[in-house]
């Protein structure tokens, strides 16, 4: 009973902090994205073509839970600023997919960067021990969750 107990505190202490520092990363992106010409949402859908490549405009609402129509706005407007481009399908014409454009790979690469540089100023403050550890443990936690 006392081990359950625990655990349901620990689970309580663990989703509180994970939630904590999700915010404080976001926050922290935000801000590096004010020196960026993009939009935080744009970030986003930057992000996943960064990450996964080419995608129709159906597959990216998928990703960042939008619809449709919300995200090809996002996209005329990437594609006004040439981040992004709409190109044919090479085995069906019929198929749109959005491609991530020189100018947009820069820019994410940069705000990644940026974002990663935040991360290493935070971590300086801990021991290469704790640092190994943290992320061991983090990549186990990210493993177990995508099992679900």
């Amino acid at each position: 009973m006392e081990e359950n107990q625990n655990n349901e505190t620990q689970v309580t202490h663990i989703e509180k902090s994970l939630r904590k520092i999700a915010e404080l990363v976001k926050q922290k992106g935000r801000e590096i994205l004010t020196q960026f010409p993009i939009t935080p949402p744009q970030f986003v859908a930057l992000q996943w073509l960064h990450e996964y490549g080419d995608m129709t405009i159906g597959e990216l609402s998928n990703k960042m839970y939008l619809a449709c129509s919300t995200t090809t706005d996002l996209v005329d407007r990437m594609e006004k600023n040439e981040l992004v481009e709409r190109v044919k399908d090479t085995t069906d014409r019929r198929v749109v997919r959005i491609h991530l454009l020189e100018k947009g790979a820069t820019i994410i690469g940069q705000v990644i960067q940026k974002r990663q540089d935040y991360l290493s100023d935070v971590l300086k403050h801990l021991s290469s021990e704790e640092v190994n550890i943290l992320e061991k443990n983090l990549s186990h936690l990210y493993e177990e969750m995508k099992r679900d």
